[in-house]
């Protein structure tokens, strides 16, 4: 049997795990998929070449799935750095996002990285660098899209 490969594979490849990687939910379902197909009788390497993932990841999906259920297929929480913003501030963020920037006196008609940032400095006191304000700012962007269409631009 010829095996056919698509073209651009790497391309829809990269498109696709931004998409896992996008939320906790789409993080689960990917895991759940993985548990169902080893518990269909594929091996966890194979599983773990289809899925991109080492072997070892799907071996620890599996044993968390095994623990606690369902549940073991969730994200853990993890140490790490604090969110910069709370819920209330989240949301009213979001809500900011909504109007132009021109509404928060800047000379700008779309929300860009810079001027993001320097909106999270005056109105939040987050003084965040440029990469991780351009990251809040996609995370912002991709509720953002989940929700309604808001013309939002990264301006790297």
């Amino acid at each position: 049997m010829v095996k056919k490969q698509m073209e651009g594979a790497k391309v829809v490849q990269s498109e696709i795990r931004r998409e896992i990687d996008r939320d906790e939910a789409s993080r689960y379902d990917h895991r759940l998929h993985a548990v169902l197909l080893v518990t269909a009788g594929r091996s966890c390497s194979e599983v773990a070449q289809w899925f991109g993932e080492d072997a070892s990841t799907v071996q620890r999906w599996l044993r968390r799935y095994r623990a606690r259920g369902l549940d073991g297929l969730h994200d853990i929480e993890r140490s790490g750095r604090p969110p910069s913003l709370d819920p209330n501030q989240w949301k009213r963020l979001e809500a900011d996002l909504l109007k132009m920037p021109r509404y928060f006196g800047f000379g700008s008609h779309l929300w860009d990285g810079p001027t993001f940032a320097e909106h999270l400095r005056r109105c939040y006191g987050i003084d965040l660098g440029l990469r991780q304000c351009q990251r809040v700012f996609r995370q912002m962007a991709d509720r953002s899209r989940r929700t309604q269409s808001v013309p939002l631009s990264t301006g790297s």
